[in-house]
């Protein structure tokens, strides 16, 4: 997948939505739509996964410092 951001991705995934709700689309097209709709949402979960990890990482450290 080329190099995207999180709201791109979604606003693509809203895009693919739209496409397939209108179901004048061809099988092949709703596979191929359905296939980067799948990888865009493995993309979004990644991104969100890190931004937790981030958040619970900056929490730590927050913590240990008020500790201090």
């Amino acid at each position: 997948m080329k190099k995207t951001t999180y709201e791109s991705a979604i606003k693509r995934l809203g895009e693919i939505v739209n496409l397939l709700e209108r179901q004048n689309v061809s099988l092949d097209e709703s596979l191929a739509l359905f296939e980067e709709g799948v990888k865009l949402i493995a993309y979004c979960h990644d991104c969100i996964s890190r931004a937790e990890q981030k958040i619970t990482e900056l929490s730590e450290i927050n913590t240990e410092e008020e500790r201090k």
